[in-house]
């Protein structure tokens, strides 16, 4: 045998003698203690965390050798679109089904996003997020009893960049990643702050601009900010959050000055 061959076979023995360890951070209920739990699978090239997972799921045997419970998490897309499979991976929220096995160093740590109350192992309760975006009225009311003919049209500039604050798929990452959303205050995140920019931006979604503006200026809105911009860094779609909120400060302060000079406290 080559040289050549010799040190291609070395190769292909050391991939498929090589493994991934991963340590979970598991709770089997949401009122149980939690604890560690690790486990070690055969490498593939290219898998990412949830491959590893799904592995894991396949045969639940941890790394000591002893039959397990499954892990469970959350996933449906598979391609950054959904934003179920939040964690924190390695230290980092993020979404698992993009985060490739390769970028991190062994041993691959996985977490629940604690923003969130835990419903078990790294499957999280993200209801007050999904809360918040009422508290905003994050959509557009519309009369669906008759046809309202085509609606108004944005200008390609503004529609462009309307687009990308669209992106938003309540994944829960910035959340995670800021240390303003905490058990201590009501703070509802840089992603709603966001959210307001769009849906006030839009022709009709317009139309509720003030009430809008009035949740964010209540508690939890816009004055819990700190302005970390941990959001914007840790945002898996790359939206602009701090500039949104910037927009937001701005918009909120003439909503401020609007209700005082429309009050009863209007000097003639």
């Amino acid at each position: 045998m080559s040289e050549q061959n010799t040190a291609v076979q070395e190769r292909t023995e050391q991939v498929a003698q090589k493994t991934v360890r991963f340590e979970i951070h598991r709770q089997d209920t949401a009122d149980s203690k939690p604890y560690w739990e690790s486990f070690e699978i055969e490498y593939r090239p290219n898998m990412n965390v949830i491959s590893g997972l799904m592995e894991i799921q396949r045969n639940p045997v941890n790394a000591e050798g002893k039959k397990t419970t499954p892990v469970s998490w959350e996933m449906v897309c598979l391609e950054e679109v959904c934003g179920a499979c939040s964690m924190v991976i390695n230290g980092r929220p993020r979404q698992s089904c993009t985060a490739l096995v390769d970028q991190f160093e062994q041993p691959i740590k996985l977490e629940p996003m604690r923003t969130f109350p835990v419903v078990r192992d790294l499957v999280v309760d993200r209801n007050v997020m999904f809360d918040s975006l009422k508290k905003i009225k994050a959509w557009v009311p519309i009369d669906g009893t008759y046809d309202l003919g085509e609606g108004p049209r944005m200008p390609e500039r503004k529609r462009q960049w309307a687009y990308e604050l669209s992106k938003c798929m309540t994944c829960g990452v910035c959340l995670e990643a800021c240390p303003n959303v905490n058990d201590q205050t009501n703070f509802i995140g840089p992603a709603l702050l966001s959210q307001v920019r769009l849906f006030n931006t839009h022709p009709t979604g317009a139309m509720n601009k003030d009430e809008r503006l009035e949740a964010l200026m209540s508690d939890g809105g816009i004055a819990e900010c700190g302005n970390s911009q941990n959001c914007v860094v840790s945002c898996p779609k790359g939206i602009p959050l701090t500039t949104s909120i910037a927009a937001m400060n701005r918009a909120t302060s003439v909503q401020m000055f609007k209700n005082f000079f429309g009050s009863d406290h209007m000097v003639d």
